[in-house]
């Protein structure tokens, strides 16, 4: 397809014109930039955290309290069974008449009251097994176009170098897996 306007042409008396402007002017390459790349991305970022807002607005409030009487009844089951965990809780709620609450949330209660026996320091565990620790990041990158890429990354911390590397935009229990031959497994 032929273009219908025709490109102008440059003669030498325009390019002498704008050399010699350019020496008169120090700043006429910001009067030709019309958006900075600082406004795009700061646009961007405002326009994805109202698109994330509009689609998150859908839901409820969120989870509702634990009632503090139910909440106490468990603080004190938990208190004088050390050995009852989350599950035995939870049935002996049950019994009670209380079926309001989820076991996740006994769980999540009571963990402040379990004592648990010392163990090493991280220094000492990660000198012990740094030789053959890996460690694995599954992370989500957002693309001018709202949509979501998956990332996997898998690095080896003897040597510190990248193991695997995926990305994608449907993710599945293939995606992530490393092939046999990969290098330094």
């Amino acid at each position: 397809m032929k273009q219908s306007i025709k490109r102008p042409k440059l003669r030498t008396r325009d390019r002498i014109f704008w050399v010699f402007l350019s020496y008169l002017w120090k700043d006429w390459q910001d009067v030709l930039i019309v958006v900075k790349p600082e406004t795009v991305i700061r646009w961007h970022k405002k326009g994805f955290k109202l698109f994330w807002r509009y689609k998150s607005r859908k839901g409820g409030p969120g989870r509702p309290p634990v009632d503090p009487e139910i909440r106490k009844i468990i603080e004190n089951m938990a208190k004088e069974n050390l050995l009852w965990g989350a599950p035995r809780i939870h049935g002996e709620l049950m019994k009670l008449g209380i079926d309001t609450i989820s076991e996740r949330t006994i769980s999540n209660i009571i963990r402040k009251y379990r004592k648990k026996p010392p163990s090493q320091t991280w220094g000492t565990f990660l000198h012990n097994h740094m030789h053959n620790t890996f460690s694995i990041d599954l992370f989500t990158v957002p693309t001018a176009t709202f949509k979501i890429l998956f990332v996997c990354v898998i690095i080896r911390h003897k040597r510190r170098n990248i193991v695997h590397f995926n990305v994608t935009m449907n993710p599945a229990a293939e995606w992530c897996e490393v092939k046999s031959h990969a290098k330094g497994l």
